[in-house]
């Protein structure tokens, strides 16, 4: 039984050059004019170099800018929830016409790549706010970073040189698409949930993950390793404690750990369209979809992540959400159980909550068991105490 296939396309484009390649162009790269991007843009541009974009070929012009926030398809009719843009500054954009080449730098000054310059275009960013995160209200961190961008997009192919460090930083936890497959098809698994997370695993998450280990060969546990808001608990620290939890609480081989580039957009429903995709591309057959997903504060409702599914068509996504209710400890039931399980009043749950982990961590106050393993915690506060 094979994997299923990329998303639109029948095998991973990843857009990373060649080594053959990639000296000569380095080299004519440091004679061309040069962008900075942002962090965002430089997340992004290693995901489309390592095939986690799949089927894109860079930025997106004009036309695929406006279809994908008009109602979620590229102009070509392939599905994508989120614009993938690269933004310049008119003073910049002055200095350019279709058919150039541009470099791409890094936000420390690396030449990451070049864009071949086919659409130059001033996007109507309080249009994007309101479809891609349903508010135009800069106090949502996404909205707050869309605005931020400087105020004239451009599209074309891109060529990558390199992973800004993703290998080098997290080494066998950076696993590229083509990575997570050929590590399935080693474990001998067809049926595949990943697990989205920005925060250490609590004991809802593990739960989620525990109830689909029952129905599935194997879960993928996916990290974004990209720059999230302040107060959020950083990549290395979030890799260890999880880490810690699965070498304590899950059966070996039952799941494989990784990590993907990107910042957090903070879009809620949008973004977990988003997240399904590319883990399409990674070889996931199915997303795990709890209560909030990529949401911040209450600009979501609480299963809106879920809701959103049912507006696609069948050939948009071959990926599939596996929707869970509200997750909890019920000190009657002795255990953590779900609102379809468990049979009694809220006084006796304990709603447990990423949020609620960083707030306690913050303010030194205990995280009981019911929260976290003990293990996951003493990790925690070693960083929190730093």
């Amino acid at each position: 039984m094979a994997l299923i296939p990329p998303h639109a396309s029948n095998q991973l484009q990843p857009l990373l050059i060649k080594d053959d390649d990639r000296l000569a162009l380095q080299h004519y790269a440091k004679n061309l004019p040069a962008i900075t991007l942002s962090s965002r843009e430089a997340g992004d541009l290693v995901m489309l170099g390592i095939g986690g974009f799949t089927p894109l070929y860079g930025f997106m012009r004009e036309e695929d800018w406006r279809s994908v926030c008009d109602d979620m398809h590229l102009e070509n009719g392939v599905f994508w929830p989120i614009p993938i843009t690269v933004s310049v500054t008119d003073a910049q954009a002055d200095t350019l016409k279709l058919g150039d080449d541009i470099a791409l730098k890094t936000p420390d000054g690396q030449i990451i790549g070049i864009l071949n310059v086919d659409s130059i275009y001033r996007p109507d960013k309080q249009f994007e706010a309101m479809q891609v995160f349903t508010t135009t209200d800069q106090n949502h961190p996404g909205v707050a970073m869309l605005m931020a961008q400087p105020p004239v997009n451009l599209g074309g192919k891109v060529r990558v040189f390199h992973d800004n460090g993703f290998k080098t930083q997290f080494g066998q936890y950076a696993l590229t698409p083509q990575e997570t497959r050929e590590r399935f098809n080693q474990l001998g698994w067809h049926k595949i949930a990943a697990f989205q997370t920005r925060n250490p695993m609590h004991r809802s998450h593990e739960y989620l993950v525990k109830t689909v280990l029952e129905l599935f060969d194997g879960v993928l546990i996916h990290s974004l390793f990209g720059n999230l808001k302040a107060g959020d608990v950083p990549a290395n620290i979030r890799l260890k404690a999880i880490n810690t939890l699965i070498y304590n609480y899950f059966v070996p081989d039952s799941i494989v750990h990784s990590g993907y580039p990107l910042d957090m957009r903070y879009a809620g429903p949008k973004e977990a369209l988003l997240h399904a995709l590319f883990r399409q591309n990674y070889g996931c057959s199915h997303l795990i979809v709890g209560r909030d997903h990529a949401g911040v504060g209450n600009y979501y409702s609480p299963f809106a992540a879920q809701e959103i599914f049912t507006q696609l068509r069948d050939e948009d996504l071959l990926i599939k959400p596996i929707k869970i209710d509200w997750t909890f400890y019920c000190h009657k039931c002795a255990g953590m159980a779900s609102s379809k399980t468990c049979p009694h009043d809220s006084d006796d749950r304990v709603l447990i909550s990423g949020t609620e982990v960083r707030r306690r961590l913050q303010t030194k106050e205990p995280i009981p068991e019911t929260f976290s393993r003990p293990e996951v915690v003493a990790e925690l506060y070693q960083w929190a105490n730093q």
